[in-house]
């Protein structure tokens, strides 16, 4: 679903994420969450992704690099909504071991050594694989993609959920003051019934439509990724870093989540030449942003 270097919290990545609500959670964990999330010294959001990235330099800048911390992270994303708790867990060391393992399939073994001492693998391989023979679920409530949102992501949402703020300035409201922190942020947030019933649909779409452009298998993996939370949670679109390579002109312009659905309903209703030109404005503006990593 995203980049080798996911769990290195790259500044130019975008974040597909779940809040479960706090009953989700089993004892001990709910009243550790609940906990923390009442606590005034978390890492608030205007600066989660900062602390989550310097942790992660500092892991991979060690000798031996770190691939992934010997703990797991006790931080997540808090969210409040009708009185209700939701929480994302950030899990920095599931992250960072499937990074790992996708790190590894795309390369050889004697390049991936020159990146990482065969020493240090083994020790990763026997964490994971220790973790792995107790952990329930192998899916992190974070997904990770540098340099892009893939087409696939767009699909949960609709064009009003999404929230623009540029400078500190809410795009949603006038352009009225929001903080006074210069925050950049666009994200889309839905509830899970809304999210698994988009891409129920799109999936359906698709599979008639084979080869008009979407990738059917990223589809299906968001929809297996959903059904493995809490049908209350929330999902959230965060284009995270990538707000930092856009300028508020591109951010303002930017109607992915509506091309996407646009795209979907004319295949679904057979208007072929809509379905193409959402399509093709929506892949045209995202290898726009793919390119800027050469130029990097």
């Amino acid at each position: 679903m995203g980049s080798c270097h996911d769990a290195v919290v790259l500044p130019y990545a975008a974040y597909l994420r779940v809040y479960e609500p706090l009953n989700a959670f089993p004892e001990p964990d709910r009243s550790i969450w609940a906990a923390y999330a009442a606590s005034e010294k978390r890492p608030r959001r205007v600066g989660a992704l900062d602390v989550e990235h310097t942790r992660a330099l500092r892991r991979l800048i060690a000798v031996p690099p770190i691939i992934a911390p010997l703990r797991e992270s006790r931080d997540a994303y808090v969210r409040r909504a009708e009185d209700v708790t939701y929480i994302c867990p950030w899990e920095t060391r599931l992250r960072s071991w499937l990074a790992f393992d996708r790190f590894r399939e795309g390369m050889s073994e004697q390049l991936a050594e020159m990146f990482v001492p065969p020493r240090v693998a083994e020790q990763v391989d026997g964490a994971f694989g220790r973790w792995k023979r107790q952990a329930g679920t192998l899916s992190p409530h974070i997904l990770s993609s540098t340099w892009q949102v893939p087409l696939a992501w767009f699909v949960p949402f609709v064009a009003k959920e999404r929230w623009l703020v540029l400078g500190g300035h809410d795009e949603n409201a006038g352009g009225g003051p929001t903080t006074a922190t210069p925050v950049r942020t666009l994200i889309y947030v839905t509830p899970m019934a809304q999210a698994r019933r988009r891409v129920a649909r799109a999936l359906n779409v698709v599979r008639r439509h084979a080869g008009d452009g979407f990738d059917l298998g990223e589809v299906e993996s968001v929809g297996r990724w959903l059904e493995e939370f809490h049908p209350h949670s929330l999902v959230e679109l965060d284009y995270g870093g990538l707000v930092h390579i856009l300028d508020d002109a591109a951010l303002r312009a930017d109607e992915s989540v509506a091309e996407v659905a646009a795209a979907i309903t004319g295949m679904e209703t057979g208007q072929a030449e809509l379905a193409v030109a959402m399509h093709k404005r929506v892949v045209s503006r995202w290898r726009v942003v793919r390119a800027l990593e050469s130029a990097n």
